[in-house]
């Protein structure tokens, strides 16, 4: 079994499910982020985060995989101050719902001034709700911006073992892990993290407290990373309790600090049905609805 603890369903296609269940793809974790181009109004925020509280979690449903997300202004859209505001008055709404693990994935890209403003507010109001906090660490001068994340986060009195710091490599994931972070790690198709890149680490470092994830999205991308990442590790000669731990349990271990996800959501989940409907939707066009009469998932020590 995998957890995919950061991939953007929204833009994936049902067949990406399909895939990701044969592979072995128990849960995923959806972060809110943005959409490629800036939004425009508040409307386009709220729609959003209904939609991945709602449908998304209805769709992943129906193809035998249990769904959660996070809620956050992302930190490219901070830099509309006008429209984070209202952002930031929509969040409380939404960070509470059923299925939200984390504040997230919020942090900096830029680093200008509003972003900062920003961060510190989520990461206040993160406080405030007792929630769990995922960092978007910026693209660019990576190292300084991780550092700067988990400063930022010390000075607002967080708690790192409540705090998932992402987006990492091999300049960064240091310092994440002495300072009691969780440091995860996305892997991209030939750019950021490729998963040759993250068997070294896991070499280097071990698997405590380090989190494989595809964060598949919009772009080039490949929602199979996490179990195609597993399999490497395993032909090189990483252990199975560290390839386990780094792509399901700890995972697992992070985001159940938030009390929405634990293991027995999967382990015994409903069969599927997709005769089922979502306000008068289906997943299905006129094809034969899949309908299991049980599905579970047994664990082998």
């Amino acid at each position: 079994m995998f957890i995919d603890p950061h991939i953007h369903m929204s833009s994936r296609t049902t067949d990406d499910y399909q895939r990701m269940r044969e592979s072995g793809i128990v849960a995923v974790i959806e972060p809110a982020f943005w959409l490629g181009q800036p939004r425009t109004n508040i409307g386009s925020f709220q729609d959003y985060f209904s939609s991945l509280v709602g449908w998304e979690r209805f769709r992943a449903s129906q193809f035998g995989i249990k769904h959660y997300c996070t809620m956050g202004l992302n930190s490219k859209e901070a830099n509309n101050e006008s429209l984070a505001e209202q952002v930031m008055e929509l969040l409380p709404l939404y960070a509470c719902k059923e299925g939200v693990v984390a504040m997230g994935e919020i942090g900096y890209d830029d680093m200008t001034p509003a972003e900062d403003k920003y961060f510190r507010l989520q990461l206040e109001l993160a406080k405030e709700l007792d929630m769990l906090v995922m960092i978007h660490t910026p693209h660019r001068d990576k190292k300084a911006g991780t550092s700067r994340s988990m400063d930022v986060c010390i000075e607002h009195n967080l708690d790192p073992s409540r705090v998932i710091v992402d987006h990492n490599n091999e300049e960064t994931v240091k310092e994440v892990l002495e300072r009691g972070f969780w440091a995860a790690f996305t892997i991209y198709p030939h750019t950021k993290m490729g998963n040759a890149r993250m068997v070294e680490i896991i070499r280097r470092y071990g698997s405590d407290r380090i989190i494989v994830d595809s964060s598949a999205d919009w772009g080039v991308s490949d929602p199979l990373a996490v179990p195609k990442t597993a399999r490497l590790m395993l032909e090189r000669g990483i252990s199975p309790a560290d390839v386990t731990a780094a792509c399901y349990q700890n995972a697992l271990l992070a985001y159940s600090q938030s009390g929405q996800i634990k293991e027995s959501d999967w382990l015994n989940p409903p069969p599927i049905d997709q005769r089922q409907m979502f306000n008068d939707n289906s997943v299905l066009r006129g094809q034969e609805p899949v309908v299991e009469s049980r599905h579970e998932y047994v664990l082998i020590s």
